[in-house]
């Protein structure tokens, strides 16, 4: 019985949306979605490959210190990426810190303004 198929989206709250979509479309290349609805809060719907990262501009209840610093013990959210030597490039341009994956694959963890978690995975 195939009930899901596969992933539409995931949500991340931050707390400026500006901010945010500065991240996540200048540095990492994502497409702002230009259809999302009128709703009762800032955010913004990035367009990643068929799925989707909508950015909610609410409070966040989760404590942003005492967070591990190796994004891979933490929640976070795991993208495949082509040329992680130029996504290494972007993040130092900007002071972005990362650090690499433990297990020994090609993948690098780095956190956005709001601390949120993101891996990206060496396609190939």
């Amino acid at each position: 019985m195939d009930l899901i198929r596969s992933i539409h989206h995931a949500s991340l709250l931050v707390s400026d949306t500006e901010r945010a979509v500065s991240f996540y479309r200048d540095i990492l290349g994502l497409k702002v979605f230009q259809g999302r609805p009128e709703l009762p809060f800032p955010g913004a719907w990035l367009e990643v490959g068929d799925q989707q990262i909508h950015l909610l501009e609410l409070p966040n209840p989760d404590p942003s210190e005492g967070r591990p610093e190796h994004g891979g013990r933490d929640r976070h959210l795991a993208f495949t990426a082509n040329h992680l030597d130029r996504l290494k490039t972007a993040l130092d341009a900007h002071g972005i810190p990362y650090t690499l994956s433990k297990s020994g694959r090609t993948a690098l963890f780095c956190r956005d303004p709001d601390g949120n978690a993101l891996e990206f995975i060496q396609n190939g």
